[in-house]
């Protein structure tokens, strides 16, 4: 990693986030991983995240706590709501779904803007799609804009024109077949991944929550099997 860039991605331990983290790398950054407890029902995504950061080459991987459980609001986070699920892809709909969580995006980006400014990071990489996607507003190319011109107006290198802080979206116009094409080629180990909104107690995908049947939806249109499903620790996820 010497002489690269530092560049700090975000990591979900998703399908999405571990193909942003093979492009950080890929265009020459020295990755940075960042993960979060943030109060989500399990945990399973972040015990996929430290694996999928350890192979692709993560130069550190932080796991940050901050609950946005407390506020409730989001079928991720309070057993007050319920996980929709669904028979058929066709089913989900344009509006904002229960497992929107409030700000999610905004609390992550602005940590790892904090990071970003002490490792001396002008990159910041994020896994958002704004094609096959479950609606969150937080997920939109207008979104992204506006929190990159106020993160430059927010920190000391921005104030002072030492460098541009960049928001990098390298998925924001793909659908999550081209996702999967794209990470296949990259060499992305799939199998690691996971990100089922509502897996049991053994980590296994539910397969019926907007996040598994747009995998499967992504999968299937790739033309290719998900490796998730074989690997019964994790079972698939989004």
């Amino acid at each position: 990693m010497v002489g690269k860039s530092p560049a700090v991605v975000l990591l979900s331990g998703g399908l999405d986030s571990a193909t942003v983290l093979a492009l950080a790398a890929r265009e020459g950054f020295a990755p940075y991983a960042l993960s979060f407890r943030y109060g989500q029902r399990h945990l399973i995504e972040l015990t996929a995240a430290e694996k999928v950061a350890r192979a692709g080459g993560a130069v550190q991987h932080l796991v940050v706590d901050v609950d946005l459980g407390v506020f409730g609001g989001s079928a991720l986070t309070s057993d007050d709501m319920a996980v929709p699920h669904h028979d058929d892809v066709a089913e989900l709909d344009g509006d904002i779904p229960a497992t929107y969580v409030p700000a999610r995006n905004t609390v992550f980006l602005s940590l790892a803007l904090a990071w970003a400014e002490t490792l001396g990071s002008t990159d910041i990489f994020i896994g958002v799609n704004a094609l096959d996607y479950s609606g969150y507003p937080d997920c939109r190319p207008e979104y992204i804009a506006a929190f990159q011109r106020m993160a430059n107006l927010a920190t000391k290198a921005g104030v002072e024109g030492d460098a541009v802080l960049q928001i990098h979206t390298p998925l924001i116009a793909l659908s999550k077949a081209d996702i999967i094409r794209v990470g296949t080629s990259l060499g992305v180990d799939y199998a690691l991944t996971h990100s089922c909104y509502e897996p049991d107690a053994r980590g296994t995908a539910c397969r019926t929550c907007d996040s598994c049947l747009l995998r499967a939806k992504g999968f299937a249109e790739a033309g290719l099997s998900d490796p998730a499903l074989a690997a019964t620790a994790w079972g698939g996820g989004g």
